[in-house]
């Protein structure tokens, strides 16, 4: 009880506490004492998990379709192949990303990966693949070929608001426990449809 540290109480305890250093590390150099009436209760391991998660900033990978239909110029047609892809920026919209954090002593560790990309394309119906491959004239010889891991083929023209969400694994251990964390993030795109129309000529 002598101890400066405790500052005249009686009950308690001294704790040595060691403050983390610019990378958040717990640096060995920086001890200080401390009394404290109770034990610090430590941080939760899935909090720090989801503080981790949050600050990655994570987006839904841009939508490759083809054709595009954003314009009367460029819209697809009724029967033909629209191939879907998702058209990932960086890793931010597809991953791996990995990150780690340390709070009160517990140090977390997340990693996230989108696994699947789920496409509604605007009529009810759903399309469900992984990353899909990108449209090429080089692929297809600009003829009507269908995507050999994604694509979708109208029945009916029209306009389409097309929705790809992509569906995350994200785990994360740490402080003696590990989890998941369930995410999904979406985007949309809107597709024109049109129907190619045959005139017969006599002659």
């Amino acid at each position: 009880m002598s101890d400066h540290a405790w500052g005249g109480n009686a009950t308690g305890a001294i704790y040595l506490c060691t403050r983390p250093a610019h990378d958040g590390i717990p640096d060995p150099a920086m001890v200080v004492t401390r009394w404290l009436p109770a034990a610090p209760e430590a941080p939760d391991p899935e909090t720090i998990a989801w503080q981790i998660l949050a600050d990655l900033d994570l987006e839904s990978p841009e939508l490759g379709v083809f054709p595009r239909g954003d314009s009367a110029q460029r819209m697809g047609f009724v029967g033909w192949n629209v191939w879907l892809w998702a058209a990932a920026t960086s890793d931010r919209q597809w991953g791996p990303v990995s990150a780690s954090q340390s709070e009160g002593g517990v140090s977390v560790s997340l990693t996230a990966q989108v696994t699947s990309m789920t496409w509604d394309m605007g009529n009810g119906d759903t399309v469900t693949c992984s990353k899909g491959t990108p449209w090429t004239m080089a692929a297809t010889g600009g003829k009507n070929v269908a995507s050999p891991t994604c694509g979708y083929v109208y029945g009916v023209d029209g306009r389409y608001t097309v929705r790809g969400t992509s569906t995350w694994s994200v785990t994360w251990s740490g402080g003696g426990q590990s989890g998941t964390i369930p995410l999904t993030l979406s985007r949309e795109a809107e597709v024109i449809i049109g129907e190619l129309q045959t005139v017969n000529v006599n002659r």
